[in-house]
């Protein structure tokens, strides 16, 4: 099997450090020995963004927030589908994954973060939400392993009962909070449902072929 290459290191505020690895084409992002991503998987993230595109029934002018930019997933997915008019607000916390996509994973970028219609904004992604009242269609959260939050102990106030009434919030009538996690978490479900969301728990494959493990998203949406 051909070695990893190590391309570099970031640390995450308040969490460990982050590495990018290159193994023949494909690229991965790990903490500790756990692969948080890999260019090899993309399924689920570009699912979050489609079947969230599909909820809201592709308006044009739609205002997105994307939490976290990975490698680009959930982005570009977003981006192919989304009308001119559209706007998205890419929070990223980390500048070394822009760092990533505009170096090495410059391909694998293939352009989005240039596209007019992104505004880049390193932040906390909390920090995004709570200044939001009533300007999103839909925020799609993809910062940590789930609701247990694995990079960084300050990614789990996103998921308590504040930081779900935060995105309530930011959302407008009819948003919807999207959020991957790479299992199921019934006491998640039920604080979503007690946040007052309407809640749909869906789960996908890992792989665009349909192989692979399956991940979760959670379609919480802000009644009217």
């Amino acid at each position: 099997m051909t070695p990893r290459e190590l391309l570099g290191t970031a640390a995450v505020p308040g969490g460990q450090e982050l590495r990018l690895y290159r193994r023949g084409g494909d690229f991965m992002i790990v903490l500790d020995r756990n692969e948080l991503m890999s260019s090899r998987m993309s399924g689920s993230e570009k699912a979050l963004a489609l079947m969230t595109l599909e909820r809201l029934g592709k308006r044009a002018g739609l205002h997105m927030l994307i939490g976290g930019y990975g490698m680009g997933f959930t982005l570009r997915a977003a981006l192919a589908e989304m009308d001119a008019r559209a706007q998205i607000t890419l929070a990223e916390l980390v500048p070394e994954i822009i760092e990533w996509a505009r170096g090495p994973m410059v391909d694998l970028a293939a352009g989005c973060l240039d596209d007019p219609r992104v505004r880049l904004v390193m932040d906390d992604v909390a920090h995004v939400i709570a200044a939001g009242h009533g300007s999103y269609d839909a925020i799609l959260l993809d910062v940590d392993n789930g609701p247990d939050g694995l990079t960084a102990d300050a990614n789990d106030r996103l998921y308590t009962n504040a930081g779900l009434s935060s995105a309530m919030r930011a959302l407008k009538p009819g948003g919807i909070l999207a959020i991957w996690s790479a299992g199921s978490d019934a006491a998640f479900t039920r604080r979503l449902q007690n946040a007052g969301f309407a809640v749909e728990e869906v789960a996908v494959k890992a792989r665009d072929n349909g192989k692979g493990p399956r991940h979760v998203i959670w379609f919480a949406t802000r009644r009217r």
